[in-house]
């Protein structure tokens, strides 16, 4: 066999691989384009999963606190109405104290 038959099997042994190359390429990009054509659309995210507790706990919490604050609220009108009341009848002590002395008596 001679360098120029050598040469000469070599280029077509070169070219069918060539082809082979390309007709593997093909395929892959066919496979490629199949696969994300197929592919259906990722799940929707669940929704995330809150402790219910903690949130119950806060309105027991926030309720005990407003019940406290409306007795404290209660308790607070109640004195400054035993407080009015007391200065009321101070006052109408005193007045009636004072024109006993200015009557002289």
């Amino acid at each position: 066999m001679s360098d120029l038959e050598k040469a000469a099997r070599d280029a077509v042994d070169a070219a069918d691989n060539a082809e082979m190359v390309r007709q593997i390429a093909a395929l892959l990009a066919a496979q490629q384009l199949a696969n994300a054509q197929q592919q259906p659309a990722a799940p929707a995210p669940a929704p995330a999963h809150r402790p219910v507790g903690l949130y119950v706990a806060a309105g027991i919490g926030g309720a005990v606190a407003l019940s406290f604050l409306a007795m404290a609220a209660a308790l607070l009108a109640a004195a400054i109405a035993v407080g009015a009341v007391a200065t009321t009848v101070c006052v109408l002590v005193l007045r009636s104290v004072w024109q006993d002395m200015q009557r002289g008596r």
